[in-house]
């Protein structure tokens, strides 16, 4: 069965890039969404495997919205992986105390690097 992905990002390029990118490594994208709201209302409903947010929703912010999917949502955070431009060094201690799996520079996203970290065989940095 394929893999359920719903991507968060503020980019409509990059949601469109991500999604063609993931399907063609055999994932099913079921949602985007740009904002903290589209996500929140849509994540429940749509049931993904797993959940792409970007760290920077232009004037969001990913990590706050990960840590309302732990509280409004039945998502759990190790079906959440954040994703960004920025490296993760520079994003230390907030990746850290984030409620999510793990994080994927977006140069790095495909379906294989996804199913790596959900069964736990990702390499770290």
């Amino acid at each position: 069965m394929a893999l359920r992905c719903f991507i968060v990002d503020d980019n409509a390029t990059f949601l469109t890039a991500a999604r063609t990118l993931l399907e063609r490594d055999g994932c099913t994208v079921v949602g985007l969404a740009s904002t903290t709201a589209e996500a929140l209302r849509a994540v429940d409903d749509l049931e993904p495997d797993v959940v792409l947010v970007d760290v920077d929703l232009g004037g969001e912010s990913g990590f706050d919205l990960v840590r309302r999917f732990q509280r409004e949502t039945t998502v759990d955070g190790s079906r959440v992986i954040l994703i960004s431009t920025h490296a993760e060094e520079d994003l230390g201690d907030l990746l850290a105390t984030a409620p999510a799996r793990a994080f994927l520079s977006k140069s790095d996203l495909s379906g294989g690097a996804i199913r790596q970290i959900l069964d736990g065989t990702a390499r770290p940095g």
